[in-house]
């Protein structure tokens, strides 16, 4: 009885062949993709981690600029010196300014070198709003090391306190907070300090401005130079040293070690699932130079790493997909062309292995017409899916991003974009002289539309009176909704308050033009606030309230029209309005 023949045995070893070549591709197709994307994964977090390092390091430098100004005043040396209540309040408005522009300062100091350290001025930040401590509530803070420590200091050296829980007592905003005090000394040309300018910062405040517009897939973490906890996604863990416990961050994450011993100033690493899931991390060292503080802080940032490899794992189904089809194929191919696969499976092997290397997929036998041709193919077009996906994913990026600055039912620009533009037109204001106008647009009963003919009629109302005020007024004019049916539009330059009250008449003539609604011809009004820069209000907030007052003014009329916040009657006070209606 006759066996398998040679070719049937070729047949199906070839088959096997074919078919662990398919495996291999596939797998080696796979790994490549997981580490790159892991590799691209470091490298965000990485990079992430050294521009926030240097985002820290900036504000610490701008920090320092801000004492250092203060330090030179000659309000400042000249309250040190004569103890003059003219300079104090000066002072006091200066540093009342300042906690207002900077929301992670907690409080501002000049403190005298004689008088055990008497503090001379002093504001906190009390409920978010900066306060002045004066008479009685002044103390002398000699005695600690931020008055002690800063007043040998040579000019225009600063003292920088260790990161630490504040426990002093009456400091306002600050108290029992984590802190990093900054400290200069003020003197005249030569001799002994004055005294002091200091100032208490917000660690948690800081971190939350410095990392804003991090994924909110990321987790901040902070340690000082012995490894202790001062940030971390889990506040119970922060600053146990100040609670007699020790939580060191090397412990969650070994290779923090190297960080804290050597020279090493950056790492990457793949901490396995523990009590939390498996993540991705990078970590820098960020050293502060300051005479009272050598202390290294290593910063890090981590991601879940099913959220960093999550293209991989749906790419992984993908292949199998492709890897069994290819199977298959090479299977039937194997019965009829034998010995023929060995040559074409080697070179997609070797193809493979350079797609794992990161290199093209070359000598592929994408001509012919059999099923090592389509395995070909498929090979081929799985790679032209991995960049399709990759470009899929810069398209979704670039939507969200759109979506993010424009309102989602009439396409105009939303409040967020709407600010971002009125801020820049008042910086372009404030440096040629222009001027800038906003109106602020209310629809008058417009709930009247949603209640007697339903909320899809009211939204189609909105998007034709939307696209009105676009073809009214020019490419350089941005036009917004806030929400609701209010509507905001920015004049840009070249205009005046005559061409203002003209483009504001013209939006409410159109605004006032019937819309049609299925078969039904429905109409509203509206009331338009105009406010302007320079005479109306100095920043994008100021604007944009007065603006809204100037439209409840005329709203109030309760027949629709345009007023503007400026045209006030001559017996009334600067608070005062006169709202002017249409026609």
């Amino acid at each position: 009885m006759r066996g398998p023949g040679i070719a049937s045995r070729l047949a199906v070893w070839l088959a096997l062949l074919g078919c662990g070549a398919a495996g291999l591709t596939g797998y080696y197709a796979w790994d490549a993709s997981c580490r790159l994307e892991r590799q691209s994964a470091h490298s965000e977090l990485l990079t992430s981690t050294q521009v926030l390092a240097r985002r820290i390091s900036l504000n610490l430098e701008s920090i320092e600029r801000n004492l250092q100004v203060i330090a030179h005043l000659p309000s400042t040396r000249h309250l040190l010196s004569t103890d003059s209540a003219v300079d104090a309040d000066r002072l006091a408005v200066l540093f009342a300014g300042m906690l207002d522009a900077n929301p992670s300062y907690l409080q501002l100091r000049v403190i005298a070198a004689d008088r055990h350290g008497l503090e001379r001025v002093r504001v906190d930040r009390v409920h978010s709003v900066p306060q002045r401590v004066s008479g009685e509530g002044l103390q002398e803070k000699g005695h600690f090391p931020y008055v002690a420590d800063a007043l040998p200091l040579q000019d225009d050296v600063f003292y920088l306190s260790k990161i630490s829980i504040n426990h002093e007592l009456t400091t306002g905003a600050g108290a029992g907070q984590p802190m990093l005090q900054m400290a200069i000394p003020v003197r005249e040309h030569v001799g002994p300090a004055l005294g002091v300018v200091v100032v208490n910062v917000d660690l948690n405040g800081l971190f939350r401005l410095l990392a804003a517009d991090l994924p909110d897939s990321y987790q901040l973490y902070l340690a000082n130079g012995a490894g202790d906890i001062l940030v971390h996604p889990d506040p119970a863990r922060t600053f146990a040293f100040d609670r007699g416990q020790r939580a060191l961050l090397q412990d969650e994450f070994p290779a923090v070690s190297a960080l804290l011993r050597g020279p090493q100033s950056a790492a990457v690493v793949d901490a396995p699932a523990g009590p939390r899931p498996a993540q991705i991390a990078a970590f820098v060292v960020q050293s502060l130079y300051s005479p009272a503080n050598h202390d290294r802080l290593v910063l890090g940032l981590s991601e879940p790493e099913s959220v960093a490899l999550a293209q991989s794992t749906e790419m992984g189904g993908m292949l199998l997909r492709i890897v069994g089809g290819a199977s298959l194929v090479v299977l039937l191919g194997a019965l009829l062309l034998g010995r023929a696969l060995t040559r074409p499976l080697n070179a997609m092997a070797a193809s493979a292995r350079r797609f794992a290397d990161g290199h093209e997929m070359a000598g592929l036998p994408l001509q012919r017409a059999d099923e090592l041709g389509s395995l070909a193919r498929s090979l081929h077009e799985m790679q032209a899916q991995i960049r399709r996906q990759i470009d899929a994913l810069h398209r979704k990026q670039d939507e969200l991003a759109h979506q993010s600055q424009h309102d989602s039912l009439t396409g105009l620009a939303n409040r967020r974009l709407f600010m971002d533009r009125l801020e820049q037109a008042l910086a372009h204001a404030r440096r040629h002289g222009c001027r800038v106008f906003l109106l602020f647009i209310d629809l008058d009963d417009f709930k009247l539309v949603n209640d007697h003919h339903g909320h899809s009629a009211g939204d189609e109302v909105l998007r034709a009176l939307a696209q009105r005020l676009r073809e009214q007024v020019r490419e350089l004019d941005t036009v917004a909704r806030l929400g609701g049916d209010e509507f905001v539009v920015l004049l840009g330059d070249a205009m005046d308050a005559s061409a203002a009250g003209t483009v504001a008449h013209k939006l409410l003539a159109v605004l006032r033009e019937p819309v049609r609604v299925a078969g039904l011809g429905l109409t509203v009004d509206a009331s338009i606030g105009v406010s302007s820069f320079p005479e109306d209000g100095q920043s994008a907030s100021e604007l944009l309230a007065h603006a809204d007052r100037a439209m409840y003014a005329i709203k109030a009329l309760g027949a629709g029209g345009v007023g503007f916040i400026g045209q006030m009657a001559p017996d009334e006070d600067r608070s005062g309005l006169r709202s002017v209606p249409a026609g």
